[in-house]
């Protein structure tokens, strides 16, 4: 007897088939900065100086000097994120068998946990991007707070930015000590001075250091924490820093950076979410939502390269 295979489909056993996530770079800015917790709007960050006159010693009779107060603002934007998916579209797929119960009221989804943390993993990438490149009024609309990449720069009162050219392997060093002679010496011995750049130019940064035999280079020195690239700068109390939140620019600035101050409402606001099943539409729904906003107090007391 022939056996006549030919009506039958070349089988595909998707079910046995791993399912991979497509987990993004995250970056986690924050974790350098002070936090300011409870902002629903907008809340000062307080600053206090002293300008310190010494005179003569003999006989001092007019007092000379002065404690100022000042504030600067940092205004919140409201983010959230809100969808639904249909689970009984999954039926006519392998995921119906390898997802769902049986049973036509689906109200499980054995594949939450890996939706969960896709949902953080994307709004951690989405909330650094926003710290850097908000613009005021721009996204999202009639949010009234500007990012690092605004504050930051030479439309800022204060802020050094010596010129310069998009960085590249062969002048990285060359570039990236010019930013740093450039920081006020007011500042120069602070131990969070921290130079924050792109993932591609920190890449860049690490391959100009490899190429110029520097003895000091060991590759194990890089740290790489939840989507931030790690470095100490070669003999300086520099760190330097890939974050996806430059993703895309040239900008690099440098600067202490617990006087970058992030205001929200609550942190954890960042990783716990709702996730539910509603029974009125017949759909699995999240609701991510935060608040988030950025300033920084002295900004004298930072360096930009300007560039986009």
């Amino acid at each position: 007897m022939a056996l006549d295979v030919s009506a039958l489909n070349d089988f595909n056993n998707e079910v046995a088939g791993e399912l991979i996530a497509k987990m993004v770079y995250g970056g986690s800015t924050m974790e350098y900065v002070t936090i300011k917790e409870g902002v629903k709007f907008q809340e000062p960050i307080n600053l206090m100086e002293v300008d310190l006159v010494l005179q003569n010693g003999t006989c001092v009779s007019t007092p000379s000097g002065s404690l100022d107060f000042s504030q600067r603002n940092i205004t919140v934007c409201p983010r959230t994120s809100f969808d639904g998916i249909c689970l009984k579209d999954m039926d006519r797929t392998y995921l119906g068998i390898a997802a769902l119960e049986r049973g036509s009221y689906n109200e499980t989804f054995a594949l939450a946990t890996n939706y969960s943390e896709l949902l953080v993993n994307q709004f951690q990438k989405s909330n650094d991007q926003f710290l850097w490149t908000a613009v005021s009024g721009s996204s999202p609309a009639g949010c009234s707070s500007d990012g690092l990449k605004v504050i930051i720069s030479g439309s800022t009162a204060g802020v050094t930015a010596p010129a310069s050219t998009p960085l590249t392997a062969s002048t990285a060093l060359t570039q990236l000590d010019a930013l740093i002679e450039a920081i006020p010496s007011d500042v120069a011995d602070r131990d969070d001075l921290t130079m924050f750049m792109s993932v591609t130019n920190f890449r860049k940064f690490v391959s100009g250091i490899r190429s110029s035999n520097s003895y000091y280079f060991d590759p194990n020195s890089i740290s790489n924490r939840g989507g931030i690239l790690e470095m100490v700068y070669p003999f300086q109390n520099v760190k330097v820093v890939g974050t996806v939140g430059l993703q895309g620019s040239e900008r690099i600035v440098v600067g202490p950076a617990k006087q970058i101050v992030a205001g929200t409402d609550l942190m954890s606001d960042f990783s716990e979410f709702q996730l539910w099943y509603d029974i009125n539409t017949d759909q699995l729904k999240h609701r991510i939502s935060t608040k988030l906003g950025v300033n920084v107090a002295y900004p004298e007391f930072w360096v930009s390269n300007d560039l986009a």
